[in-house]
């Protein structure tokens, strides 16, 4: 159906192998092989513990809980980002407090905004590293240290981005990674948690699998007969195949970001001055995993038009984000309204998501770029 879409896999024989090999060994849940893929996460991210789980929302939610986040508690984060961050939230009992973006240029949470916003019953606060861009981490500890907070960051789409020589995911309490099939690396659906705080990284590994104090692999191999459960746990496990499969993709991981880095250079070259839309994040490029290519449509531009345009040429395109905190759900049970996020709702109204991914080629880039201007020049309509 599309000539370009909007993400693709970066998957060879090297996945196909790690797979089967998993399926012939016999032993297809949570064991060595996820262990093994631990390892080469926590040491890429440069964090003391990584922590594979089935899906970043199970990431986050054992974030809040370990934190002791619950009923009577307030959690600071985004509304500009994808629903699991605060229903990972609403999942403790605690409620979400929406903050507003940066600016038309970064779309990232605003620490002028967060500081609003800290209340006696604010517990901590969330961010988003949203497209792979890093927010302003400085400021954010800063706020963390002077009202006694904890940081959780949400990293789903910044795998690999840096903020000032550190791996996003090192900076905070908690990271909370993807690596859902659209993300700059996957094993379909899964996730990881890192943090270097050892009590958390004991905890977390306890409630990823029913709170035992021994797991399945290890009654296995004779060293235990039974476990003792010592905590509220969930079925959170990732497998042996995801984590095999997670070993190879991370090893890809360097060269595929610096090609969608190369892409997303390709982007701004080329539509940079085009009259009908601006390119956000101009002055955290290097810094970025270049998850996403978002552009922000004039005022005056039809977006439903842009998109159905682009649609016909066989360009697939998306939105990142409807607002949070303008879904049904929200608005009926904690009475969130409109215009209380300024700059979020702009947003939210006028951006559009361009194909980006590592297979992409370059008369790919070439050819949506094109076909963007062409729909410019023509009229706004």
């Amino acid at each position: 159906m599309w000539k370009v879409p909007l993400f693709d896999i970066s998957f060879d024989e090297k996945e196909v192998i790690a797979a089967q090999e998993v399926i012939r060994s016999g032993w297809l849940t949570m064991g060595e092989v996820t262990q093994e893929f631990e390892q080469r996460f926590a040491e890429f991210t440069g964090v003391k513990h990584a922590i594979a789980v089935s899906s970043c929302t199970a990431a986050l939610h054992m974030a809040n809980r370990a934190l002791d986040i619950g009923p009577g508690d307030e959690v600071i984060c985004p509304s500009l980002t994808f629903v699991a961050g605060a229903n990972s939230i609403v999942y403790t009992g605690a409620q979400p407090v929406f903050t507003d973006i940066t600016s038309l240029n970064d779309f990232s949470i605003s620490p002028q905004d967060i500081e609003a916003k800290i209340t006696p019953l604010t517990k901590a606060i969330q961010v988003v590293h949203y497209a792979g861009y890093p927010c302003d981490m400085d400021r954010i500890m800063d706020l963390a240290k002077t009202h006694q907070l904890h940081v959780i960051t949400d990293c789903a789409h910044a795998i690999g981005a840096e903020y000032k020589g550190k791996m996003l995911g090192s900076i905070g309490d908690i990271g909370c990674f993807s690596f859902f099939s659209n993300k700059n690396m996957t094993t379909g659906e899964g996730g990881m948690i890192t943090t270097n705080n050892d009590e958390l990284a004991t905890r977390i590994r306890l409630m990823r699998s029913h709170g035992m104090t021994t797991l399945t692999l290890d009654r296995h191999k004779g060293h235990a007969f039974s476990y003792d459960v010592v905590e509220l746990g969930y079925n959170y496990r990732i497998d042996e195949i995801r984590s095999a499969m997670g070993i190879q993709q991370l090893k890809k991981l360097p060269s595929d970001n610096n090609r969608r880095r190369e892409l997303s250079k390709m982007y701004r070259k080329n539509l940079s001055d085009i009259d009908g839309f601006e390119i956000p994040f101009k002055n955290h490029f290097k810094t970025s995993s270049h998850h996403i290519f978002p552009v922000l449509l004039d005022k005056d531009v039809d977006r439903q038009n842009f998109m159905k345009h682009l649609k016909d040429k066989g360009i697939q395109t998306s939105i990142h984000y409807p607002p949070i905190h303008q879904f049904e759900f929200y608005s009926r049970n904690f009475g969130y309204k409109d215009d209380i996020l300024p700059i979020t709702e702009d947003v939210a109204k006028r951006e559009v998501t361009l194909p980006l991914y590592p297979s992409m080629g370059d008369k790919n880039v070439t050819y949506v770029c094109n076909i963007v201007i062409e729909y410019l020049k023509k009229g706004r309509s």
